[in-house]
Order: C-alpha cells, then structure tokens, then sequence
C-alpha cells in the first residue's frame, strides 16, 4: 500500500486498540511518529492540523496523556479542549450515545481517558469523528505505540522475534503490548501471579494475531523464564487507578515479581528497561534500576507527545 493510500484509509478512522490495524499502518505510525519527533527536534512547524479541534474527555486523572495530547495538538495547529467528565452532562447521566452526537457537530476529534472500555467503544459507534483510546481498564494503545517507537529507537526497527518481559500485574497494559508485539512479530512474555494473570480475551485475540506474524504470546508465573535473555523489560505499576483499595492485597501477591539488579542479569546484556510510568519505585521497580544505565523510561514518556502526533495527523 503506497503511503497516499495508507494516508486517505486511516483518515476518519477510530483508534481503539491496535488490533484494529495492521502491521503495515502500525509502521506507517510509528516512521510518522519518527518523522514528526525529528521535525520537534529541529524546530520546523508540521501544522497539518490548522483550524481543527479535538475534545479531551477525562474521568481518570493524568500527566501524560493530558500534557502530550494538548502540547500535540497545538504543535500540529490544531486546538485542544479539556473536558473534565465532572464539567460534562455525561458525568450527570446523560447517554454516551447522546454525548457522541452532539460533540461530533462541534469537534473534529475526541480523546477520551476512561475506566470502562464498553464506554469508548459505544463513543465511537454513536460519533462521526474519530475516537482515540487515551486509555481504559482494558487497553492503554497510545502508551504501547509510544513503546514501540522507543523500542524501534534503540534496538533497530526489524522487531520480529525480539523478546519482550512484562514482569507484574496482568492489567491494560500487558493487554495492549501482547498486542501491539504480536502485530510486529514480537515474543511477548507475561509474567504474573496465577490470580493477576491476564484477560483471556485478550490473550486469545495476542495469540491469534502471533500466528499470523509469526510472534509469540507466552502467559507464565516464573519471572526467570519470562526474563531470560530478554531484549526489553517492562513494569508497571502493582495497582491501577481504581484499585487502590486492593494496594495491600496486590503487594502482597506481587512482591516477587520487581525488575531488580538480580533480574536484569538474567536478560540480554543491552536490554532495555521500560515503564510506563509513575512509577512506585522499591515496589515494581527499584530505584537503581529505574535511574541505571539500560532504563530508557524518560525516552519512552517523550515518546507519548510524538506517536501521539502521528495518530492525530492520520485519523484527523
């Protein structure tokens, strides 16, 4: 597919979750998020969004999402608008559906951050304008495609049959980077206590794209196995936003499963390390780690603000 047709069949389109898109758009994305980060780096406007708007909707709380995606959309020429969901009738009662409707005669695009992703998707099917997943309980797509062009930045941009460890609690993000591996041919390992182990939904669906690309989908308890010879691995934190009320029972049960000095030795000699971050440091990750030399943690946050870019200058 030439690179007019890869842009006129992502125009308009939703940004869900990355298994709505195939390996050659996710490319596309991350070489436009190369692109735009060398365009940033050197000071030369790309404002291919002038005149546009897009509406930030919010019921959980953010630094990131909120910083790249408003910082992103001004660099493109474009305007964003923070919707909290306490200043929205939504968050009075009002229909998703009516909510899409009306916001999609004032809007050229929506970003929503949001506990359930049954909400994102009845947005999407209700509005005219594209819809982006800034996050759910279910899937985080924005973060991982960040990650893969860190990753791409750092170990080449053939991904396939590298290995990738998620070490911790089996949550939207190791939803979305079984994915969004699988999509580039990638050996994603989870690796999580029996009772914090993954959605089998999502498994199913990372292990059906696997078979396509040729990746590799691998659900354990053994951190050691997850973590030999890796080429990258991945924390987050041990409780989400939400459960916050299980943080006691989590570290508990996940107390074994930290990216340490110990760990690292068992990975490649120039793996990577990666969080999504905040990070709750001496929990998930140690210090030492975190702040050491194979972390690229602050290479993969800025990474937020570009890959971001490139979903906005696509769909929008």
């Amino acid at each position: 597919m030439s690179l007019l047709n890869m842009e006129t069949n992502l125009k308009g389109r939703d940004f869900l979750s990355l298994k709505d898109f195939t390996q050659e758009e996710i490319v596309y994305l991350l070489d436009l998020a190369d692109f735009l980060k060398t365009k940033t780096k050197n000071s030369q406007p790309y404002e291919v969004l002038k005149g546009k708007t897009l509406g930030l909707i919010f019921e959980k709380s953010s630094t990131r999402t909120r910083v790249s995606f408003e910082v992103g959309m001004v660099q493109l020429g474009g305007y964003p608008l923070f919707l909290s969901a306490n200043d929205l009738q939504m968050g009075r009662g009002e229909p998703i559906k009516d909510t899409a409707r009306v916001l999609s005669r004032y809007l050229d695009g929506i970003m929503i951050r949001t506990y359930n992703h049954s909400d994102v998707e009845e947005l999407a099917a209700y509005a005219n304008i594209p819809i982006i997943n800034g996050l759910t309980d279910a899937l985080h797509p924005c973060q991982v495609l960040a990650d893969l062009q860190t990753i791409r930045e750092h170990k080449g941009h053939n991904l396939q049959g590298m290995k990738l460890a998620y070490i911790g609690d089996g949550n939207n993000m190791a939803h979305s980077l079984m994915i969004g591996g699988a999509k580039l041919g990638m050996e994603i390992y989870i690796a999580s206590p029996s009772e914090y182990t993954p959605n089998d939904q999502w498994v199913d669906i990372a292990k059906e794209i696997a078979e396509e690309t040729g990746g590799k989908i691998v659900i354990t308890n053994d951190i050691h196995e997850a973590s030999k010879k890796a080429d990258v691995l991945y924390a987050d934190v041990w409780a989400s936003m939400g459960q916050e009320k299980e943080a006691i029972e989590r570290r508990t049960a996940l107390e074994k499963y930290q990216i340490n000095s110990d760990l690292l030795k068992k990975a490649a000699k120039d793996v990577i390390v990666m969080h999504c971050l905040p990070a709750h440091r001496g929990e998930e990750i140690t210090e030492e780690v975190l702040e050491g030399e194979h972390s690229v943690v602050f290479d993969e946050a800025e990474n937020r603000l570009h890959a971001q870019k490139a979903v906005l200058a696509s769909l929008i």
